[in-house]
Formats: structure tokens, sequence, C-alpha cells
């Protein structure tokens, strides 16, 4: 499975970053297509810590949108000006929020009806592609070394969630000395209760 970068133009790339694969891959495509949404407005949904926040600057900074983030818990009148405004300039609008309704509960009549005409752009959780690289990033920023045989074992025994990737990434940060092996990886988050399920292999 190809894996895609999207450069943001800032110095520290693992930082601006997003990676691509089939789990948010249809979110960028539609994204890079833009222009054939029926509307200027667009609702950009998907797990916490996915990049979703990344992916949307990108957008704005390469088409001049604009953005409403974690949409959930801005003013519902706001989001029903920018909507009209987005139409009315013919300039694109990105709502950022965990889900679409009715799993985001929206009580204006009129903006649940402008959500419901905007396209719904999804991120999944990550997938076999996409967590090793999402490790790897992770063990980077943290300063740990592991070889691509450890990522690959760990990647095969965590949560399938961009959130449990950070969590482990802190927690062997904290508890070990950064270098990292399967024995050493195993009793660690064994004792955090990070891994969704273990086996007797300890070689790297």
């Amino acid at each position: 499975m190809s894996q895609l970068r999207l450069p943001l133009g800032l110095p520290e790339a693992s930082e601006t970053d997003f990676l691509v694969s089939d789990s948010n891959a249809r979110a960028v495509q539609q994204l890079e297509h833009w222009a054939t949404w029926p509307v200027m407005a667009a609702l950009l949904v998907g797990p916490r810590k996915s990049g979703r926040s990344l992916l949307a600057r990108i957008f704005a900074a390469k088409n001049g949108a604009t953005i409403i983030d974690d949409a959930e818990r801005a003013d519902e009148a706001d989001i029903f000006h920018a909507w009209n405004d987005a139409q009315s300039a013919r300039r694109p609008l990105l709502i950022v929020a965990d889900a679409a309704p009715p799993l985001w509960d929206v009580t204006l009549p009129d903006l649940r009806s402008r959500l419901a005409a905007s396209p719904l752009l999804e991120i999944g959780p990550p997938d076999d592609a996409l967590i090793p690289l999402l490790l790897e990033r992770a063990f980077t920023r943290h300063l740990l070394h592991a070889t691509p045989a450890v990522i690959a074992w760990i990647a095969k025994r965590i949560e399938r969630s961009h959130v449990a990737i950070l969590r482990v990434a802190d927690v062997l940060e904290m508890e070990t000395d950064g270098r990292l092996s399967i024995p050493v990886v195993k009793s660690t988050l064994q004792a955090a209760s990070l891994l969704t399920h273990s086996d007797d292999s300890e070689s790297e």
C-alpha cells in the first residue's frame, strides 16, 4: 500500500506532514477536488489525534479556506453564518468535528440542514499500513530508538487508534532508556495494559 505525504512547507517535515493511507485517502482526495463540492463547505470528521486539524490547516494554506475546528464546541450561530459567508464569497469552509450529526447534536435547524447538504469527509482509524509509520514518527519525536522489527511487533499488538499510538510512545519514553527491544517493549506495555494481545516471541 502506497504512502503519500502532503508537505505544508514548514521546516520540520515530521511535524507538518500528513501521512496518507487507505484509512484517510478518500478524505484527502475530496479535499483536493474541493471545487467540485456541491456547496462551498464540507465537514471533516475523524478520531482525535488522527491529524484532522493538521489536514485542515494544510488545506487552508493551499486554498485560502476558513476552518472551524472542534466544531461541536463552537457557537452554532457562528458556524451557520460562516457557512452562509462561504457560499457568498465562494471561499471554502472546512468544519472539523469528532463526528457528523446526529452523533453531533446540532440544535439549530437551519445549521442542521446546511450540514446535511455539505460533503462529509471521514478519517478512519489507522490501518495496517499507517500504524507502523505513525509509531516511527512518534518514536522519533520521543527520541526512542527501535528497529523495524520492534515497530512491526508493536504494531500488531496495540489498539488500532491514534490515541493508543501516542500513549505507547509516552509510556516507552517514561519507562525505558530509549533503546527499545521486544522484551523491553513487551514488559513495559504489558505493565501499562497497552497490549491487546501478546505471545512468547521476544526476538528482535
